[in-house]
C-alpha cells in the first residue's frame, strides 16, 4: 500500500512549478519511507542507500530529492530541475568520491549476503537480491594487479567473497544447501560481468555465533533446530524449514515473478548474540570465519 501511495505521490507531482522547499523536503521523505519498507520486506535494492543511512548528511539538501516524471518544460528553477540537480551533486559528492576513495584502494572484497531474510520474504526478494548480485559485481574493477598495471590505472579487486550471513541461524545440515543457493547466484552474476581473472567464492557464515543446536522430535519426525535468546530477551527454539538441495527449486520462481513459495515456508528469527565468558587467548565462537580469511589473505600470510 505505500508503494503504490509513493508511485501516486511522485507521479501527481507538477514538477514543472518552481521549486519549494517544503514540499521537495516532504517528496523526499516519501521516498525514505518507501525505502524502508522495501528493505524491511526483504528487498536488497534499495538505493539510494545514505537515504537509509543518513550519516553527517541527514537533513542535508544532498538527501532532498526524490524520483520523479520529467515534465514536458523544465524551466530554471523549477522542483524538477532542482531535483535533478541535487541527485548529480549526490553522485558527484557522496557516491564518486566513495568509490574514489575506498573502492579504488581495495584487492579484496567482502559481500555480506543476508539471503536468508530474502528468502523469508519470498520470490520477489530473492529475485530483487540475485539482480543486485549482478549490479555490485559490475561496479568492481575485478582482474589480476600487475605491478605495472597498479601503478596507472589503480587496484582491481582480485578476489571477491559473498558470505552467506546468519549460518548460526541454519542447523550445519542445511548449510551446503545454502552455499549452494549462494553459488547459483553467484553464477548468474558472474555472467554479466567481465570478471578478467579475479576469483570468486560463495560461503556460509556467522561472524558471532548466536545459537545452539537442538534436535527436536514432532510427530515421529526429527527435526534439526537451532535455539537462542532473541532480541527481545526471551529463548526460543527454531525449526526455519528445509532449504531445497536444488538451488533452481528457489531460483526459477523468483525469475518467473510468483508471489509466494508453492511448496514451502521459509522462517526466521532474530537471535541475539550469545553472552560470553571468554578466558584470555580465546575468541568469540564463530562459523567459518577462518576460512573467509584464508581465502581473502591466505597468500599473504
Amino acid at each position: 500500500r505505500l508503494t503504490r501511495h509513493v508511485q501516486r505521490t511522485l507521479g501527481a507531482e507538477d514538477a514543472g512549478r518552481k521549486l519549494d522547499e517544503v514540499r521537495a523536503q516532504a517528496l523526499a521523505a516519501s521516498f525514505t519511507s518507501y525505502l524502508t519498507v522495501a528493505r524491511e520486506a526483504g528487498f536488497s535494492d534499495c538505493t539510494p542507500g545514505r537515504f537509509l543511512m543518513p550519516g553527517d548528511l541527514a537533513g542535508s539538501p544532498a538527501l532532498t530529492f526524490a524520483p520523479l516524471p520529467q515534465p514536458a518544460d523544465t524551466p530554471r528553477g523549477s522542483l524538477w530541475r532542482e531535483v535533478a540537480g541535487r541527485y548529480d551533486a549526490y553522485k558527484r559528492e557522496v557516491v564518486r568520491p566513495f568509490f574514489r576513495d575506498h573502492f579504488a584502494r581495495i584487492d579484496r572484497q567482502v559481500v555480506l549476503v543476508d539471503a536468508l531474510s530474502a528468502i523469508h520474504a519470498g520470490p520477489q526478494a530473492v529475485e530483487d537480491l540475485r539482480r543486485t548480485m549482478a549490479e555490485i559485481l559490475m561496479a568492481f574493477r575485478p582482474g589480476r594487479n600487475a605491478f605495472l598495471t597498479s601503478i596507472f590505472t589503480g587496484q582491481k579487486v582480485e578476489k571477491v567473497l559473498f558470505a552467506a550471513t546468519k549460518a548460526d541461524h541454519l542447523h550445519h545440515t542445511q548449510h551446503p544447501r545454502l552455499t549452494a543457493i549462494m553459488e547459483a547466484m553467484l553464477r548468474d552474476a558472474k555472467s554479466r560481468a567481465d570478471f578478467a581473472g579475479a576469483e570468486t567464492m560463495a560461503l556460509s557464515l556467522a561472524s558471532l555465533r548466536s545459537t545452539v543446536e537442538e534436535t527436536l522430535t514432532r510427530d515421529g519426525a526429527t527435526l534439526n533446530a537451532v535455539r537462542g535468546r532473541l532480541l527481545t530477551g526471551k529463548r526460543a527454539t527454531m525449526f526455519p524449514g528445509l532449504l531445497p538441495i536444488d538451488p533452481a527449486r528457489l531460483l526459477s520462481p523468483a525469475r518467473q515473478g510468483a508471489e509466494a513459495w508453492l511448496d514451502a515456508d521459509y522462517a526466521l528469527m532474530g537471535f541475539a548474540p550469545a553472552r560470553l565468558t571468554l578466558r584470555p587467548g580465546e575468541g568469540p565462537p564463530h562459523i567459518r570465519l577462518d576460512r573467509a580469511a584464508e581465502f581473502l589473505i591466505g597468500d599473504r600470510l
